[in-house]
This record gives C-alpha cells, structure tokens and sequence, in this order.
C-alpha cells in the first residue's frame, strides 16, 4: 500500500524533473544534532541539585524522566531507532560523569565524557558540545563571561577553553568534526547605563577562550546571539549585532537559534544573508510561543521556510541543524522524534521542488506563475514520499512509532 502510493506521488514529482531517490539520498546524509537535554529537563549529572537559571525554564512532571547518564542514552537510543537516517547527539557540559567525584565546571575533562564517546563509537555517529554557562552559583546574578569580577569571568573561560578541547576530543574519537558552541545568559532586566562596557569583557573573554587554535577536522567554534530572556528582558550583552561581528572579524561559526529573536522576526530570512559571508552556519531548531520556550518543533511554516532555504541555495552541507527544545508535560522519548521527523520532513518538502525553475520564474518576473506553483506544490503527494522513505529507512510509518513509544513508556519509563 505504501509503495502504490508512493510510484504515484512519484511520477507526479517527476513531471518536473524532481529525482525522487537522488532526493532520498540527500537526506539519508544529512544529519541532525538531536539535543540530549529533552531527555532530563537539562538536569544534568552533576551530583547537586542546582535550580535552572539564565532564563530557561522546562515545564511538566511527565514520568520517566531520565535520571543517570545510561538511562539518557538508553532512552535516546528508543528515538534514534524509530527517525529514520543517522544522526549526531549533542551534549552539554553538565552531561559529564565524574564516578561521584565532585568535579567543578573549569577542571571538566574528556575523560569526564568517555562513556559518551563509547556510545557514540558503537552506533557510528559523532557528537556536539556546548559549555554549560548557566545554573550555577557563579552565574547567579546573570553575567558569566561578560561579569565585572575578573574571578568570575576568569572561571568562565576556563569553562570555555576546557569544552573546546571536550570538543577535540570528541572529534577526533569519533572521526566527525564538533561542534562547540557558546551561549552565554548575559544581560541585565532593567535598562543599563553602560551597553558597551559588558560588551568589551565579553569579546576580550572570548578572545581568550580562541586563543589557542584548535584543528578544524576535529573542532568547529561558533557563537550563539539572543535578543532577550526572563531575568534580562531589556539587555542582553550577546546580542545579534554583537556576535555577527565577532564570528566575521574571528573567523567562527554562527549559531541561530529559532527562539532568540524577535517574535515576528524570522531565522529563515537571514539564512541566505548570511550564507554569503560565512562558509558554515549553525541553527538551533526550536519553536518559540510569545517568547524564547523551546516547545517541541512542528511543521509550521517557519520550519519549512528554514528547510527551503537551505536545500534551495544548495547548502545542505553548509549548514549544521541542530535542535534545541524540551518538554516536560509529554513523553520525552516522543518529544524527540516529533520534533526530529519534523526537521527532516521539512527537508524532504524542500528537496522536492523545482528550485531552478521557481527561481527562473522569479529572475523573469512571472510572478503570478511563480505563486501558483508554490501553493500547488503544498498539496502535491508528499505525505505518500515520506512514508516510503520511513519505510526504505526501516522506521514506522506515520503514527505507527506512537505504539513503540507507548510500549517503552510501560516497560521501562514508569517503572523508574
């Protein structure tokens, strides 16, 4: 039944010169950094509880919360099985395992994330990092890398530049290059009387965190801005001027995040601005509602905008598409493979359109031509390609994963 379909949906694609199976092929290479923090309400493994700060907040008390590294991964092995493709897992700082030894953020180390990279090893994928540079007590009152206290900071940086060589590690284990990325919780609640001089520190700060070069094959650098968030709603220090400037004149990768602009400002429109001055690109995929809150990623709009973007300027080996979302009123496990199917779907959409023609038609200005197909294009039998590629990929079809999921949440999560 899902074959019939889809010889049908394909031979409609064809008629535009549309390569349904150099399509799947594409996708079947492009990976998705699918965040671990979903699985635990970014808890971490620390061995002390420290509330969330820097304007995060995860709402819910779904049962089954992960509560030890094994149970993270054994749960992110139930989601990888039922998206179909191979991707990549990434981590945060505070996912290290320390044997119960209190190990504090500035002395972290790759042997801290060993059984991380064995995983990995095992299932052929690679790994991605990110300092953890919020709930903790030196961040309490909101400034990290940008803070007036030279201790405070200096602690902060050796954070940075011990996760840069996590990052190597991780790399070279693992033979994929990591991605290391920086996002800082900065900023002030009420208006400041001083913009700039925060700004100063944290460029200085991050000049020191990049002092020291790192082979590329193993570790990739990028930055990550922020418009506003609870605690710093009229100033944040790393803004979206400030790091576009920074990752242009230091040569690093920047990092867009669905979530950290303004609600009527969009990440898609910026992708093919940006594509003209940076090799590489990274986005975090969430979706915001009102504000910054990481709800689980649909296939709205926005997302598919973000994939055409992308798959249109032929930039699918440009752009690395990570996730960042977490839910805690639903089943983490389906959290994670709603919102992963999600970004794939949408690039699959996008790989099934006839972008040179759609951009002739633009360049002749047949305008009125050039909307009716795109809105035809919408209806086209896309859902039918989608499920054969699940099948071809040996992954449910359509709802069919529910029912693992369902059964893993008897078996294993309400059990803990």
């Amino acid at each position: 039944m899902v074959r019939d379909r889809f010889d049908e949906a394909k031979q409609a694609y064809e008629q535009w010169g549309i390569n349904v199976d150099e399509a799947f092929r594409t996708l079947e290479k492009t990976a998705i950094s699918v965040h671990c923090w979903q699985g635990d309400d970014i808890t971490g493994f620390e061995g002390q509880k420290r509330e969330l700060s820097g304007g995060i907040d995860v709402t819910g008390n779904y049962p089954g919360k992960a509560r030890t590294p094994v149970e993270l991964r054994q749960d992110l092995d139930k989601a990888l099985s039922l998206i179909p493709g191979k991707h990549r897992v990434n981590l945060h700082a505070i996912y290290a395992e320390t044997n119960g030894k209190a190990v504090e953020r500035d002395e972290l180390a790759p042997e801290h994330f060993v059984n991380w990279v064995e995983w990995a090893k095992e299932r052929g994928i690679g790994l991605d990092f990110n300092p953890t540079l919020f709930s903790h007590e030196k961040a309490a009152d909101g400034l990290t890398l940008s803070h007036p206290d030279k201790e405070i900071r200096q602690f902060w940086i050796r954070h940075c530049i011990a996760s840069r060589k996590i990052g190597a590690y991780f790399g070279e284990q693992l033979g994929t290059p990591c991605l290391t990325n920086i996002w800082i919780p900065d900023g002030y609640k009420d208006i400041p009387s001083d913009r700039l001089t925060p700004r100063q520190r944290l460029k200085d700060s991050l000049d020191e965190i990049f002092a020291e070069p790192i082979d590329e094959a193993y570790n990739l650098d990028s930055v990550e801005s922020k418009l506003f968030g609870i605690g710093s709603e009229a100033y944040v220090v790393g803004s979206h001027e400030f790091y576009l400037g920074y990752a242009l004149s230091r040569n690093k990768m920047y990092l867009l995040d669905t979530g950290h602009f303004h609600p009527t400002e969009t990440i898609s429109n910026k992708i093919s601005a940006l594509l003209l001055y940076f090799d590489k690109l990274a986005l975090h995929v969430s979706r915001p509602v009102r504000w910054d809150s990481d709800h689980v990623v649909v296939l709205d709009d926005e997302l598919r905008e973000i994939a055409l973007e992308i798959v249109r300027n032929k930039a699918l080996g440009r752009v690395m598409i990570g996730l960042d979302f977490f839910d805690a009123s639903i089943n983490r496990v389906a959290a994670w493979v709603i919102g992963t199917r999600n970004m794939i779907k949408a690039l699959l959409y996008a790989l099934l359109l006839p972008h040179d023609y759609l951009k002739q038609l633009q360049e002749e200005g047949r305008f009125t031509e050039r909307l009716v197909l795109m809105e035809e294009f919408k209806t086209y039998p896309f859902g039918a390609v989608w499920d054969e590629y699940c099948a071809a990929m040996g992954v449910p079809v359509r709802e069919q994963w529910l029912e693992e999921v369902k059964k893993y949440e008897v078996d294993i999560l309400l059990k803990r």
